[in-house]
């Protein structure tokens, strides 16, 4: 069972007023990618950083709270989803202590996730953000970011009814060849709608070249973390199908 986890009051000074209109729709999860926790806290309330979030979870599980869910948080930059561009404006951001692919990636402790868990349902119940708006930073800005990533429990967290998981592929799927570069064709043109109507920024038509691969990849760390280096093999061309009916309602989640 989740214990609600009584957040610490660290106010950090990014932050400015969200744009008049637009909804928070969206909860955007980040790993710090620091050597610390402290020195991330630090970081995140850093004037001269000019970056935030609106919580931090610690490994331990305590929980900081640094700008207040009403003020937009700089913590998405550069970044897509679903048509939408600066998603600072719609989001709710909560970075996850882990050192991340630069300084020693790892599994994210039990603590820290028994105390994210109950953060995430107290925000979906405060906002009106679809199961499909729970995002990774890798997947609305996949050409610049790698986080949470592969070892990140993306499952674990749809099973608490946060985000959507594609489940277990049927081993039939990968008897199917992947998509190999420079390849064109009716199944990359597929890819690319599938993986435009979940949100991701792809162009419509093209082969499969470098850019889609970035983009596969950023899917991979989140819904496939089979493998991340943006191969369209038939478990990833799965799992892609089967977020886009999850997410379009065709189908229940797993």
């Amino acid at each position: 069972m989740n214990l609600v986890t009584e957040p610490i009051d660290r106010p950090s000074p990014n932050h400015d007023a969200r744009p008049d209109g637009i909804p928070i729709d969206m909860l955007v999860l980040h790993y710090t990618g620091m050597r610390s926790g402290a020195e991330a806290l630090d970081r995140l309330c850093d004037p001269a950083a000019k970056v935030s979030s609106h919580y931090l979870v610690e490994e331990d599980g305590r929980i900081f709270a640094l700008v207040a869910e009403t003020r937009r948080a700089w913590h998405a930059g550069l970044s897509w989803w679903r048509g939408h561009a600066g998603l600072n404006d719609r989001s709710i951001g909560i970075e996850i202590v882990n050192p991340g692919h630069e300084w020693g990636y790892r599994d994210f402790p039990e603590a820290q996730i028994e105390a994210l868990i109950p953060l995430c349902r107290a925000i979906l119940a405060r906002h009106p953000i679809p199961p499909r708006n729970v995002v990774g930073h890798s997947d609305v800005a996949p050409a610049r970011k790698q986080d949470p990533g592969e070892r990140f429990p993306w499952a674990r967290l749809a099973a608490a009814g946060i985000g959507l998981w594609p489940g277990e592929a049927p081993a039939a799927v990968d008897e199917v060849p992947p998509i190999a570069p420079g390849e064109d064709g009716d199944g990359v043109r597929a890819l690319r709608a599938t993986l435009r109507r979940i949100g991701y920024q792809v162009a419509p038509v093209g082969p499969a070249d470098a850019a889609l691969a970035t983009v596969l990849a950023g899917f991979q760390r989140h819904w496939a973390p089979h493998r991340t280096d943006g191969v369209a093999d038939g478990r990833t061309r799965w799992a892609v199908g089967r977020v886009a009916a999850i997410a379009e309602g065709r189908i229940g989640g797993a």
